[in-house]
C-alpha cells in the first residue's frame, strides 16, 4: 500500500493539473446536491407545516386562551352528539404548546417568549362528509360558539399545497438525477485526463513492480476529493440560504394552514449527512469506472 505523503502529493499535484475540469466537476456536484438537499427541505417543511392536517383532519377549532372549561366542554360534547363529525381530538394549551415547541425548534429566542397559558386549545375535527360545502358549514357553525376564537378551514388548500410539493420534489430530482450523473462522467472524464497527462509515469511505475492499487488510489481518491468538495460548499449553501427562504415565506397570520413551515436541526442534519454520502457516492463511481475502464494494471 502506498504511503500517506504520496497519496496526498499524488492526489493534490492530479487535482492542480486539470484544475478547470476538476472545477467544473465540483460545482456540478455542488448544483445537483443543492437541488437534492432543496427539494428534501422542501418536502419537510410541507410535511411539517401540514402536520395538524394529516388524518383527515378538515378543520380545526380554535378556542380562546382563556375560555372557560365549560365553553371547552360545550363544544367538545357538541362535536361529539354531532352525526356530521367523525371524530374530534382535543389539544389542550400544553399540547398546543409541546407541538409549538416541535415547529419552531429552531427559533429559541421566539419559543422562549412564549409560555403554555397564551396559546389557544383546539379541538382537530374529521366530518364524515369532506365535502368543502359540508365542512365550510360545520366551520360556520362552530365559529360562532362561545369561547371560539377562530376556525380554520383545509378545504382543498393542503391538498393543493402537497401535491404542488410532490410535483416540484419529484421535477427536481430528475434534474437533480441528469446532473449526477454528467457529474459522475465529468468526475470519470478528469480521472482520466489525469491517467493520460501521467501515462508515462504509470508504465515506468509498473515496469518497476509496482501494484495495482499503488497506482489506483491516488486517482480514486481525487474523486472522492471532487464529490466531497462539492457537497460540503453544497451543505454550505443551504445552509446559508436556509434563514433567506424562511423569510420569503409567509406568515401563519397571513397563511395559518401553513404557517409552520419549519424544519428541526435533526431534520436538517440528516439532510446534510444524506447530502455528504451522496457526494461521496459520486466521487466513488466516477474514480471508480475510470480506473477500471481506462487504467489497465
Amino acid at each position: 500500500m502506498p504511503k500517506i505523503d504520496y497519496v496526498v502529493r499524488e492526489t493534490t499535484s492530479n487535482l492542480a493539473r486539470n484544475f478547470t475540469i476538476t472545477l467544473a466537476s465540483i460545482m456540478t456536484v455542488v448544483v445537483s446536491l443543492s437541488l437534492v438537499g432543496a427539494s428534501l427541505m422542501l418536502r419537510q417543511g410541507v410535511q411539517n407545516a401540514t402536520r395538524r392536517w394529516q388524518g383527515g383532519i378538515e378543520f380545526v377549532v380554535f378556542m380562546n386562551p382563556d375560555a372557560t372549561p365549560d365553553q371547552i366542554a360545550a363544544v367538545g360534547k357538541d362535536l361529539d352528539d354531532n352525526p356530521e363529525v367523525q371524530s374530534k381530538t382535543y389539544f389542550d394549551q400544553q399540547a398546543s404548546y409541546e407541538e409549538f415547541q416541535q415547529l419552531f425548534a429552531d427559533q429559541k429566542e421566539f419559543v422562549q417568549g412564549v409560555t403554555p397559558d397564551i396559546l389557544p386549545p383546539s379541538f382537530r375535527v374529521v366530518p364524515v362528509d369532506k365535502s368543502s360545502d359540508t365542512v365550510k358549514t360545520l366551520g360556520e357553525h362552530y365559529s360562532q360558539k362561545p369561547g371560539v376564537r377562530s376556525v380554520v378551514f383545509a378545504e382543498k388548500t393542503i391538498r393543493a399545497v402537497q401535491q404542488l410539493s410532490e410535483r416540484f420534489t419529484v421535477g427536481i430530482f430528475f434534474i437533480a438525477a441528469f446532473l449526477l450523473g454528467a457529474a459522475v462522467l465529468l468526475v470519470l472524464n478528469t480521472i482520466r485526463m489525469a491517467m493520460f497527462a501521467r501515462r508515462r509515469e504509470i508504465e515506468v511505475m509498473k515496469l518497476v513492480g509496482a501494484t495495482n492499487w499503488f497506482i489506483r488510489i491516488p486517482f480514486m481518491l481525487e474523486g472522492l476529493v471532487q464529490g466531497v468538495l462539492g457537497a460540503i460548499i453544497a451543505i454550505a449553501a443551504l445552509a446559508i440560504f436556509k434563514p433567506f427562504f424562511e423569510q420569503w415565506l409567509p406568515s401563519s397570520e397571513d397563511f395559518p394552514l401553513v404557517g409552520g413551515f419549519v424544519l428541526t436541526t435533526g431534520e436538517l442534519v440528516s439532510i446534510y449527512v444524506l447530502l455528504g454520502i451522496t457526494g461521496c457516492v459520486v466521487g466513488a463511481i466516477g474514480a471508480g469506472v475510470a480506473v477500471t475502464r481506462f487504467l489497465d494494471v
